[in-house]
């Protein structure tokens, strides 16, 4: 009882304290309110707000060692599942071009997957519906180097369906897998092999480029990246160490990109209306999928929808080894709020949300 009263008061003196203060005053002591709760090697928080940064600044360091501190323009983090946001964005474009049904059989995109007894669709897929395992074990620290998207589906290709497609929710990283797989064939019909085309040159020129996301790109684990940053964890009494050297290129799709905060705003005003994409495709991926029961999953294609104090976001979170990513948007206003953290875990809490509605308002 003492404990809430306690709360009650801190929260009442620190609104009271806001008041007069400008957004971006108020902004800066919600994130050091945040930053005094939990220790964190380097932060990143922009905001863009109809098609204008409103708020963009990075805390701490890319860097430890070398004291290089988080610039929200140029440092690179990893966005972990935020990558299933943007390759979905991919895929509305070879959709918008007539190149992939989304409802045909994944074997139509995908000849070498095997034919499991259940039909398995790219929609399914996107929406997590589709039946496909998540990681088990320690494969979310793979360090083997995948020179294909196909090889990746190695991993799981040969396990059995854990649900029958379409009947449950099941969160499945490596369904992006098959999709990136599938979205490679489309783009180059003829045979992939045979053309310059792959899954992340695909992103590059019909995402990346088009969007100006010029600091977003795979996270070759074996390449210097200029601005990436380093990655993190906490020692048990205290302090940061090194993360495990993890090679993320057998999920390039559903977790393998690195990109700024910046670049994150950017990709989120480019899908808040009819303009990069058809609104009617904004629509169809933002929309929450169902089961075959008719529950809501509160996902489309890509896209995760958040409910919260009569607000509805759309956007993606992203957990990696040493990294950790929020996105979310508010399309009546025009609204954008991305955060990234080179550690994990990282407790954001409602920091995103909280941010989101104070630019809203």
């Amino acid at each position: 009882m003492k404990r809430s009263i306690l709360l009650i008061g801190t929260l009442l003196f620190i609104s009271i304290s806001m008041l007069g203060q400008s957004k971006e005053q108020q902004a800066d002591a919600m994130i050091e309110a945040f930053l005094n709760s939990v220790e964190v090697p380097g932060l990143s928080v922009s905001v863009s707000q109809k098609g204008e940064l409103v708020y963009s600044k990075g805390f701490g360091f890319a860097d430890i060692d070398n004291q290089v501190p988080v610039d929200p323009s140029q440092t690179k983090f990893r966005i972990g599942s935020v990558s299933k946001t943007i390759t979905a964005s991919g895929l509305a474009k070879l959709y918008e071009d007539g190149k992939v049904d989304l409802d045909a059989p994944i074997q139509q995109y995908v000849p070498i997957w095997p034919d499991k007894g259940e039909t398995i669709t790219l929609r399914l897929l996107a929406g997590h519906l589709a039946g496909i395992r998540h990681y088990k074990g320690l494969e979310m620290l793979s360090k083997t180097k995948y020179e294909e998207v196909v090889d990746g589906l190695g991993i799981f290709i040969n396990d059995p369906l854990i649900n029958k497609p379409g009947t449950e929710y099941s969160y499945s990283s490596y369904g992006w897998n098959l999709i990136s797989v599938a979205m490679e064939n489309a783009a180059a019909p003829e045979a992939s092999f045979l053309s310059d085309v792959s899954f992340l040159s695909y992103m590059q020129t019909e995402v990346f480029e088009p969007l100006g996301m010029n600091n977003t790109e795979a996270d070759h684990a074996d390449q210097d990246i200029v601005n990436r940053t380093k990655f993190y964890k906490r020692k048990p009494r205290g302090g940061f160490v090194n993360a495990p050297y993890v090679d993320n290129s057998y999920k390039w799709a559903g977790g393998g990109f690195v990109g700024t905060t910046e670049d994150l705003c950017k990709f989120g005003q480019a899908h808040m209306k009819e303009g990069y994409l058809k609104q009617e495709t904004l629509d169809e991926w933002m929309q929450s999928q169902k089961t075959t029961s008719g529950k809501e999953t509160n996902y489309g294609i890509g896209w995760r929808t958040v409910k919260m104090d009569g607000y509805t976001f759309y956007g993606h979170t992203g957990g990696s080894v040493g990294g950790i990513t929020r996105f979310f948007m508010h399309i009546p206003s025009q609204t954008v709020v991305a955060m990234t953290g080179n550690i994990d875990p990282l407790p954001f809490g409602t920091l995103d949300k909280d941010l989101l509605k104070l630019f809203i308002n």
